[in-house]
């Protein structure tokens, strides 16, 4: 079972900034979407970071790699960055699936809609991590992906916001890296069918009231 995350800070720019660390027992097979530790592989930690609206920088997996660092984590692992202040990080369970999502849905798109003129700059990023309890197939771990998407994509919907998602979402999925093998990970499947349900409980949470951003707040 994967442990609720630690809420800690870091010190940039004089400002005191949330982080959210996943810090494994043991390593877990891994498929995510992050700018550091992206791709599908056994990852050892995760961080959830906060940055303000401003953040603008180029090396997003270098800056995440030395956070890292300076949290002591060793070996692989997800780094992932938003506007949103993670201590707001929204939990939910189905059966023995967790799932944790920070939820900023500012900047609503249709993900096949023409691109605008320019993006606006509010918060606008959904970060998924989510553990499944058994050993999944490669293809079922893609298959999950696909799943968690489709859920935020349904919360996202039923809380009347026109869009599938914003730009910058990320998805993580982390199973154990040994035991049977399951093939699927659809929405009407084993582990599937539980992953969507968490999904959507942990959006649609995240999504009711309205988000400020975490730089915003301090602005006053």
């Amino acid at each position: 079972m994967l442990s609720d995350p630690l809420l800690t800070t870091r010190r940039e720019d004089g400002r005191d900034v949330p982080m959210l660390v996943w810090r494994l027992e043991s390593p877990l097979l891994t498929v995510s979407s992050a700018p550091l530790g992206g791709g599908l592989g056994p990852r050892n930690w995760v961080v959830n970071a906060t940055v303000p609206m401003s953040y603008d920088r180029d090396d997003p997996a270098d800056h995440l790699a030395r956070l890292a660092d300076q949290l002591g984590l060793d070996g692989p692992g997800v780094g992932l960055l938003t506007g949103v202040d993670v201590a707001e990080v929204v939990g939910r369970d189905d059966g023995d699936v967790r799932v944790w999502a920070t939820v900023g849905l500012g900047t609503p798109v249709q993900a096949a809609a023409p691109p605008p003129a320019a993006l606006a700059q509010r918060v606008g990023t959904v970060n998924i991590v989510a553990y499944v309890p058994a050993r999944l197939s490669v293809a079922a771990l893609v298959n999950a992906v696909a799943t968690a998407t489709e859920a935020k994509a349904q919360a996202i919907a039923e809380l009347g916001l026109p869009g599938t998602g914003t730009p910058t979402d990320a998805v993580t999925v982390l199973c154990p890296t040994g035991g049977p093998e399951s093939a699927y990970g659809g929405p009407r499947s084993t582990w599937g069918a539980p992953l969507a349900r968490a999904v959507h409980a942990a959006v649609t949470a995240g999504g009711v009231g309205t988000v400020v951003p975490w730089s915003d707040r301090l602005a006053g």
